[in-house]
């Protein structure tokens, strides 16, 4: 993989801005009338429908975002990443699970306007989080109005300084134009002045930069950068690409199939890689130093979330799978200080039988077609 650049990563607060412990979501699955009839007749004691489906989309995710620093949450798509986001913005009631704002435990409800005032989300693509129809300054008008920060007397100079903070200078070219009139970095920098209105401690930016073209994309991660370093925002990045995170993040946290699997300090996580999934991410990333095409460390795609495998939720795909995995989940392995990895090729404790291989289905069978590798002997049973 191609060396980047690594930020400096400033000292860890005592207690973090905002706190996610044991978040899980889940979805309900929505069939047809005659399966709704099904279960309407399923019904308990208890007036329940019993034998719905869910999407296990977070399964016990804890992470948290200190102050002036960046935490990146990687993986691919429909790993939970921006379920993860929206639940931190309060957009979606978590299933289970908690938040703390300034180590304050948050209501299950209510409060939603003060808490939008330190939590502020940047949407993936700028031009469907733009209204079409209004210009910038109504898009930055808005929520200073909306939150009380600006009368008519200084609203403009609000607006002019919100926008030099992004770098859409001169203030005054950009401020009557409509989102149709600028370009996709344009168009996100006003998205990101629009958070920064309400003076927010938190940023959860939801893959800022994957709709943008690749030239402009290290100007919105430095932009992003120094507002962590000048105003000491705690900020969330998600993406999918692992050399951004590495290039912008403090803290990489890895996430499968709606589970956190590693995480760790960035340069770490991206050097020393403990789980065969980051391995998997780093092999597939681009790297213009590789002559050949990349020799990718698991094969297969993700699992249902409907109906998760047993175990480790990766063992279908993992090179490395053993009998336990396809048994028990794993907990976090402390492989290296404030670096974990959940996979149980770190347990030091597993006994034969735990730790028998799995076998690989053979070229053209599904990975369900697994089981586990015989013990000696056993073949001519």
């Amino acid at each position: 993989m191609t060396e980047l650049g690594v930020t400096a990563q400033p000292p860890v607060t005592a207690a973090p801005v905002l706190e996610a412990r044991g978040l899980t979501m889940h979805f309900p699955v929505h069939q047809g009338r005659r399966a709704a009839r099904g279960r309407r007749r399923e019904r308990g004691a208890d007036g329940r429908a019993g034998g719905g489906s869910v999407v296990h989309a977070l399964e016990d995710v804890s992470i948290a975002l200190p102050r002036a620093r960046v935490t990146a949450v990687v993986g691919e798509s429909g790993s939970g990443k921006s379920t993860l986001a929206r639940v931190l913005a309060r957009l979606l009631p978590p299933t289970a699970g908690e938040l703390l704002l300034d180590g304050r435990q948050l209501p299950a409800s209510g409060g939603r306007r003060a808490y939008t005032r330190q939590v502020q989300l940047v949407l993936q693509d700028p031009f469907s989080s733009l209204n079409p129809v209004h210009d910038v300054r109504y898009h930055l008008a808005r929520p200073l109005r909306i939150h009380g920060l600006g009368e008519n007397a200084s609203l403009d100079e609000a607006i002019t300084s919100l926008l030099e903070r992004v770098s859409l200078t001169p203030a005054d070219q950009f401020v009557g134009k409509y989102p149709h009139e600028l370009s996709g970095g344009q168009r996100q920098r006003v998205a990101i002045a629009r958070a920064l209105a309400v003076r927010p401690k938190v940023l959860l930016a939801d893959e800022p930069v994957s709709m943008l073209d690749v030239s402009i994309r290290l100007g919105l991660l430095n932009l992003l950068n120094d507002l962590r370093e000048r105003e000491g925002i705690a900020i969330l990045y998600i993406t999918h690409d692992i050399a951004s995170a590495r290039y912008l993040a403090d803290t990489i946290a890895v996430m499968y199939a709606g589970q956190v699997v590693e995480s760790g300090p960035a340069q770490q996580v991206t050097d020393e890689p403990a789980h065969p999934y980051t391995q998997l991410l780093l092999s597939a990333a681009p790297d213009p130093e590789r002559a050949g095409p990349p020799v990718l460390a698991a094969s297969g795609s993700p699992p249902s979330l409907v109906s998760p495998p047993p175990g480790c939720r990766f063992h279908p795909r993992c090179p490395h799978a053993m009998a336990i995995c396809a048994d028990r989940a794993p907990r976090d392995f402390d492989v290296a200080p404030g670096h974990a990895a959940a996979c149980w090729l770190h347990a030091k404790d597993l006994d034969a039988a735990q730790a028998r291989p799995i076998a690989r289905p053979p070229a053209g069978q599904p990975d369900s077609a697994r089981r586990s590798a015989p013990e000696p002997g056993e073949e001519s049973r």
